[in-house]
Parts: C-alpha cells; sequence; structure tokens
C-alpha cells in the first residue's frame, strides 16, 4: 500500500469512519474509498454490501477479481439505565464485539458488583455522554423507565446520528414519551427513528428473552438492507 494511501485510510479510521481498499488482485493497483464517496462510486453495491456485513471479501466486476478490504469502526453500544435488562443485554453484545458502557446516575444500580465487566458511567446524561463519543456507529439504548434520564439521552443520541436508537416502554408510554421530546425541540424525523417498543417483536418476557430481542434488533439494523429490515421488523 502506498504511504499516502495508508495515511489516508488511517486518518479515517482515527475520525471513525469507514473506508474499503480495492485492490485489483492482478495488477496490484489499489484506491481507497471513503465512506462519503460510497454513493457515486462505480462499485457502491458491493461496497455497501461488503460494508454492512463488516467483512473483506473477493468479487468479480468486469472480467476483473477485486479484494475489497473493509474498515470498519468497532461498533459501540451505550445503554442508559442499569437494569435487569441490562445485565443480561451487556454481555451478549460484548460477546459479538461491541464496545459496551453503561450509563446510569443511580448509584445504587451502577455498581461494579452488579456489572463487573462493563464500564459505567454513574452521572446524569448531560455529564456522561459527550465524553463517550457517540457516534454513527453507535447503537443507543434506553432503559431506565424515568424521563429525567432517558429523554435527555435521547436527544443527544438524536444530534450524534446513531445507528440504532431504541427505548423501553409499551405504545402509549412511547406516545407521551414523544409529546415530551417534541417538546424538548425533538424533529418527527427524530422521533420516529426511536425503536419502541424495543426489539424484535418474538414474545419476549423475561429480561434475558428481552435483551435478546434488542441485540437481534440492533443486529438486523446494522447489517440487513433497508427492504430486509422492514420485513424483519
Amino acid at each position: 500500500m502506498k504511504l499516502q494511501t495508508l495515511a489516508e485510510l488511517n486518518a479515517e479510521r482515527a475520525a471513525r469512519r469507514p473506508a474499503i481498499v480495492v485492490t485489483d488482485t492482478a495488477s496490484g493497483e489499489q484506491r481507497l474509498v471513503k465512506a462519503k464517496d460510497f454513493a457515486t462510486d462505480p462499485l457502491r453495491a458491493e461496497l455497501d454490501k461488503a460494508l454492512r456485513m463488516g467483512k473483506s471479501a473477493t468479487i468479480e466486476v468486469g472480467g476483473k477479481k477485486l479484494f475489497l478490504n473493509v474498515y470498519a469502526p468497532t461498533a459501540k453500544l451505550v445503554i442508559v439505565g442499569a437494569v435487569h435488562i441490562s445485565q443480561a443485554l451487556a454481555p451478549i453484545a460484548q460477546a459479538l464485539g461491541y464496545d459496551v458502557t453503561i450509563v446510569d446516575p443511580r448509584t445504587a444500580f451502577a455498581s461494579p458488583e452488579r456489572f463487573p465487566d462493563v464500564p459505567l458511567v454513574a452521572e446524569w446524561p448531560d455529564v456522561a455522554l459527550p465524553p463517550l463519543n457517540v457516534d454513527h456507529y453507535t447503537a443507543f439504548v434506553a432503559v431506565t423507565h424515568d424521563p429525567k434520564i432517558d429523554d435527555p439521552a435521547l436527544m443527544h443520541a438524536f444530534e450524534r446520528g446513531c445507528f440504532y436508537i431504541g427505548a423501553l416502554g409499551s405504545r402509549k408510554t412511547h406516545g407521551k414519551r414523544a409529546e415530551r421530546l417534541r417538546a424538548q425541540g425533538a424533529k418527527e424525523t427524530d422521533i420516529a427513528r426511536i425503536h419502541a417498543p424495543i426489539g424484535l417483536p418474538i414474545g419476549a418476557v423475561s429480561p434475558s428473552e428481552i435483551a435478546v430481542a434488542i441485540m437481534a434488533e440492533i443486529t438486523a439494523e446494522l447489517r440487513l438492507p433497508p427492504k430486509e429490515k422492514e420485513a424483519a421488523a
């Protein structure tokens, strides 16, 4: 890889922006495709698929074999609420390779004894969230059932463009939440992004089952193309 290409790639990775290096396996010729250029690239369909799956792959286009080397940021999961669901959700997400952080100002809940292997931030969202560098490669889950905690956290998730935003609660509860968020300046497009009731509809009852449903929905949002996401919902 040329030094200029390597320098540009490292800059994209440092900024947590995905990039793909396309290599002609016959000639060795390489080019770097940055996230901002995916939509206009001749290989956009192949690039989109490789990025969604998070896997490098060899493709054949126009009689040429091309190797797509995918560089995607490590996905994050921010869980707002150190509740029973979080105790089940955090280890599942960690097993899937997510960097997990739990935020809850209630120190009785956010304790190392309850979450021995998960980073905890026992602060209110306005203090806890900015240093976490929440971004597009972050899944954001609000499960405290406390508007004083969940609502400002969701507003932060809107601003940061998280790829998944979910909130615990029934449709009735979510309706009231939507009213509060509108009053705080949330756009209808922001509110429409919230997955609520949270998780895929698999009939989950226990905290562990709900955690499975949430992680499945996050995975679908990350991996599936739009039409397949709609079918899975």
